[in-house]
């Protein structure tokens, strides 16, 4: 009962606007008519709040999930899945790049594969000498993500919300593995 409370309250929460500081391109629409598979995820601070409440102290990840959501003031992401390649160019993503600009947007990390396969960008906003948003383009030849986090958060905090708000979960290396964090 508890998991469709939260799936409930991540799905209405998709309805509600929030302080986003990069917009999401009219094109990404005709995207979402050609996907097979469409995420569209909008969480305020609010909503945020909302969601984490449905989060169990008990269970360290959610506690840890919890916690973080606390500092922040939005989850927004657009996913979209083809069932073939071809469906999307690479310039779907230049309206969206062109808001992440030096110097308040850093770019800390870029992926480029030369053959076509899995390409992906990590902007840091900087405000006063801490990161206040990360926005991750991520492409690959059927798929297409984009994940933009408003407030303060450590970028190494990034992977502990894997999992939750439809942030998909990541590994940070062996150290997981053996079950630390």
């Amino acid at each position: 009962m508890k998991q469709i409370l939260a799936i409930l309250a991540i799905t209405a929460a998709s309805l509600w606007a929030g302080p986003q500081d990069i917009h999401f391109p009219a094109s990404l629409d005709a995207l979402a008519g050609k996907a097979e598979e469409v995420v569209d995820i909008t969480l305020d601070a609010d909503m945020l709040g909302f969601a984490g409440a449905f989060m169990s102290d008990q269970d360290r990840d959610e506690k840890t999930a919890k916690d973080l959501v606390k500092t922040l003031k939005g989850v927004y992401i657009r996913s979209y899945q083809f069932k073939e390649e071809g469906q999307y160019s690479p310039d779907d993503l230049d309206e969206v790049r062109s808001q992440l600009k030096k110097p308040e947007w850093v770019p800390v990390v870029n992926v480029r594969s030369k053959t076509g396969g899995d390409n992906a960008q990590i902007y840091f906003k900087k405000e006063n000498g801490k990161i206040s948003g990360i926005t991750i383009l991520a492409a690959e030849p059927t798929e297409l993500t984009i994940v933009h986090i408003v407030g303060s958060i450590d970028p190494a905090d990034v992977a502990k919300l894997g999992g939750n708000f439809g942030i998909p979960n990541m590994s940070m290396g062996p150290a997981e593995e053996d079950g630390e964090q």
